[in-house]
């Protein structure tokens, strides 16, 4: 099953200046910037306690702007600014102090979150003596550290409840967006993205009708909710979900969750994956036995081995037939069961498919609704694997009909 972590970014590109100054852009390795912001913000005479709590401050905090994509959402061209103002201190080209800079190549790769929660702390901070916040005292970290804290209990001080990641992936960056629109009769992980964050946004704008089962099938309720938030933050109500629309709601469920921020309501549900690890049979029901169905259906219009079924989510004889008749065009053992290896074969033979008929109206089936009362589907389009955004926070009081597909 797939699950998507935080990551940090082999590069991050900074803005010398206020968010919307007309200013330089420059992009440098995300250990080089940390190792700035720290050689800028805090005193290498510190304790070292001291300097490894602010160092896991500021790797938190940006890694927070690269997760929640807070300023490429807005159309931004870069991660975060130098402005102290809006993010933290950075100075173009300066040196490094050696005992920082070894400290920041042995925890760059580490951030701090809330026990339970997915995205990065938002670990907000000041120095403490010109300037006070709801964070990290930065002097006050030092004092703490003559006192002999130690880097965890300095964090948990000014932040409470923390725990360090250790040893995060590093890669480079990437946008969450799929790459080409959404729209009816697309499905997969990507339009489980749309539907929870419809359904969380809803709670806060409750004009937007609420999608009930969560699928990762793109039909009519899904249309109809994004339409509505598309009329509701004045962009075009075509029901499609392009760009503009997918980074607005990268927006508005970042802004009602606050998971910029430094109390942020956390996410906790964050993988749902558009694949199996457990067997599927006949008897099962559910949504994977949907997912399944609607593959098959698909392929049936390309395969004339394997007949079409119907999408009701029942595991009955008619998808026992189509599965063994997928088997046995495979060259696979013909059980009538979709194990891991099947759905494999399945599930790449359907993903070709975009590859090369997306564009092609005549030739991409249309196949009957997942949801009674709904026109037919259209076209399916490509999904990613998964981004920034796979589901919802949940939290005591939460009523988003959300089917959970993965442990929190």
């Amino acid at each position: 099953m797939a699950v998507v972590l935080p990551y940090v970014p082999q590069q991050i590109t900074v803005h010398l200046g206020a968010p919307d100054a007309s200013a330089q852009n420059v992009t440098v390795s995300f250990v080089d910037y940390v190792k700035n912001v720290a050689s800028s913000e805090i005193y290498p005479t510190w304790e070292e306690s001291a300097l490894r709590a602010n160092i896991l401050a500021i790797v938190s905090f940006a890694l927070n702007r690269v997760y929640t994509e807070y300023y490429r959402s807005r159309g931004y061209d870069f991660e975060i600014t130098n402005s102290t103002a809006y993010d933290q201190f950075f100075v173009n080209g300066r040196s490094f102090f050696s005992n920082v800079s070894r400290l920041v190549d042995e925890l760059f790769n580490d951030y701090l979150r809330r026990p339970g929660f997915v995205e990065p702390l938002a670990a907000k901070f000041c120095n403490g003596t010109t300037a006070t916040c709801d964070g990290l005292s930065q002097w006050g970290s030092q004092h703490l550290a003559q006192e002999g804290y130690t880097a965890p209990q300095i964090l948990q001080s000014y932040y409470g409840d923390v725990e360090i990641v250790v040893n995060a992936s590093i890669r480079g960056i990437t946008t969450s967006y799929p790459g080409i629109p959404l729209r009816r009769g697309a499905a997969g992980p990507a339009v489980v993205v749309i539907q929870t964050e419809l359904n969380r946004i809803s709670q806060n704008y409750p004009a937007i009708p609420k999608i009930s089962p969560v699928d990762g099938i793109f039909g009519a309720q899904t249309e109809a909710a994004v339409r509505k938030f598309q009329e509701v933050f004045d962009l075009t109500p075509d029901g499609i979900v392009g760009s503009a629309t997918w980074y607005a709601l990268v927006r508005y469920y970042t802004a009602v969750t606050r998971l910029s921020e430094l109390r942020s309501l956390g996410q906790q549900f964050y993988a749902n994956s558009w694949a199996t690890t457990d067997p599927i049979e006949q008897g099962d029901r559910g949504i994977k036995v949907e997912h399944l169905q609607y593959m098959l259906d698909v392929l049936s219009n390309y395969i004339p081995e394997i007949p079409p079924v119907a999408i009701d989510g029942i595991f009955g004889s008619a998808t026992r037939d189509a599965v063994i008749a997928a088997q046995r065009r495979f060259g696979l053992p013909q059980t009538g069961i979709v194990d891991y290896q099947t759905w494999e074969y399945i599930y790449d033979q359907f993903s070709g498919i975009e590859t090369i008929d997306w564009w092609d109206a005549e030739k991409f089936p249309y196949t009957s609704a997942v949801i009674s009362g709904t026109a037919p589907r259209a076209r399916y389009s490509t999904t990613s694997t998964m981004t920034q955004y796979p589901g919802t926070a949940l939290r005591s009081g939460n009523q988003d009909p959300v089917r959970q597909e993965a442990p929190r």
